[in-house]
């Protein structure tokens, strides 16, 4: 496979000083420059930090902006950050009023930000941790809590980083994460595999003419493996899959996310979001702010996810207040 490097060691940071050169609101911080942050740090606000591997941009760093995250630390190519720019992007995103810690569930991420926050606790730097459990793929509803955080993630960002910018506390931040993280669920499909820079393989092996249901955005194993079928076919069984595990208190407003995983182009989400589109309406859901495109990739990856966001008017007006930042702009 063949990708457009210098070297795979540099792979990371030269992406970095490419990011931040393109985008000058954003600015890379920390003593291993693996920090990413807004370049006018707000104040007299609680922070949001979040971090985890590179390869899936625009997570986790590609946030960083008004009214979403205010620092990101990132690591290696699926690999998540060490606990010093975990400590970095605390530190760095701390307004005065503390700080909520945002990001997937995985393991590597939790245990160094876990040691992370309790070293600022002792710096008197309060923090509060919630963690993205959207992929309904990777355990059944009643360990939902065991579930990876993939693209629906973005949802919290906004409503959190919304809240945030209104001057809510640190409980309160944190509470409307939580609320969008458990009104949000995700399921992705894969078709092909990226490959990491550093290896000398493809991550995983699918046939030309396979396809595989609910693949998580680092390889993970997904719930089967058949032939490539319509993409009405692929929808409809990803929505099913979603409709069947709905938060047991929604209404019937939802914002939708078809999201692509880093190859597949954007003719072909709309296609999907074509179908997903009438089978929401069939349902009586009604569509707020559709997102379509690649919000979280996994690096050259084809396939998609599809998030759904159920939504009430809390939620709603968190959803739809301003923010900026370079992949995502809302008002």
């Amino acid at each position: 496979m063949k990708k457009l490097i210098n070297a795979p060691e540099s792979y990371v940071d030269e992406m970095l000083d490419g990011l931040t050169a393109a985008h000058p609101s954003l600015v890379r911080d920390g003593a291993a420059g693996r920090v990413i942050r807004r370049r006018e740090p707000a104040k007299g606000k609680v922070g949001i930090a979040s971090g985890g591997g590179s390869g899936h941009l625009p997570l986790f760093t590609g946030y960083v902006g008004g009214g979403l995250l205010d620092a990101c630390s990132i690591g290696n190519v699926f690999e998540g950050p060490n606990v010093d720019s975990c400590t970095e992007a605390i530190r760095l995103a701390d307004g005065g009023r503390g700080v909520l810690c945002l990001y997937g569930n995985y393991g590597g991420d939790r245990m160094n930000f876990d040691m992370a926050c309790e070293l600022l606790e002792m710096e008197g730097i309060a923090t509060r941790t919630v963690l993205g459990t959207d992929d309904v793929a990777s355990a059944v509803p009643a360990e939902a809590h065991k579930r990876r955080g993939v693209a629906g993630i973005v949802y919290a960002y906004k409503a959190a980083g919304a809240c945030a910018e209104r001057g809510a506390d640190l409980e309160e931040v944190a509470r409307i994460a939580a609320k969008a993280v458990a009104a949000t669920r995700t399921i992705g499909v894969a078709l092909a595999s990226c490959r990491v820079p550093t290896a000398a393989k493809p991550t995983f092996t699918l046939g030309d003419d396979e396809i595989e249901m609910g693949m998580g955005i680092h390889g993970e194993p997904g719930i089967w493996r058949d032939k490539l079928k319509p993409a009405d076919a692929v929808v409809d069984e990803m929505l099913d899959r979603l409709f069947a595990d709905r938060p047991p208190h929604r209404g019937e407003r939802v914002s939708i996310l078809v999201n692509s995983l880093g190859a597949t182009p954007l003719e072909e989400l709309f296609i999907l979001y074509r179908r997903a589109a009438a089978r929401l309406a069939d349902a009586g859901l009604s569509v707020v702010s559709p997102l379509v495109g690649p919000y979280v990739t996994s690096m050259e990856m084809a396939g998609a996810s599809i998030s759904l966001c159920h939504l009430d008017e809390e939620l709603e007006g968190l959803l739809t207040a301003p923010a900026d930042c370079p992949f995502w702009r809302v008002g």
